[in-house]
């Protein structure tokens, strides 16, 4: 069955890095664009990023172009989710997302939290 896996998350202080990975599985990772987004306590969850199949065509939302960055490895099954210049209101569960079959997959989140 489809399963996402993310990791990465950590507590980093204002201004600083980290780098947040989802391994996938069941299903045909290259074939399908895969997104990522986030959740703060009491918020909808947001949509951040999505990468093309082959990762050639990024898409960002607002909040963090310029900042994030999504890239895809199809050897390894992984999307990646670098996140640059952290702000405290980043600070969130983060998600990565397939629609396999046109349904929607989500993984346990990672949680990242930015505070001095």
């Amino acid at each position: 069955q489809v399963r996402l896996v993310e990791s990465g998350g950590d507590l980093v202080q204002p201004g600083g890095s980290l780098r947040l990975s989802c391994a996938a599985s069941g299903f045909t990772f290259s074939t399908y664009a895969m997104r990522w987004y986030r959740q703060a306590p009491g918020k909808e969850r947001e949509w951040l990023a999505r990468i093309s199949t082959s990762g050639s065509i990024t898409e960002y939302a607002n909040s963090v172009k310029g900042r994030f960055t999504i890239s895809r490895d199809n050897g390894k099954n992984t999307v990646y989710l670098q996140m640059n210049s952290l702000k405290p209101e980043d600070t969130a569960k983060y998600y990565c997302n397939a629609r396999p079959g046109a349904r929607d997959y989500w993984g346990q989140g990672t949680q990242v939290t930015v505070s001095s």
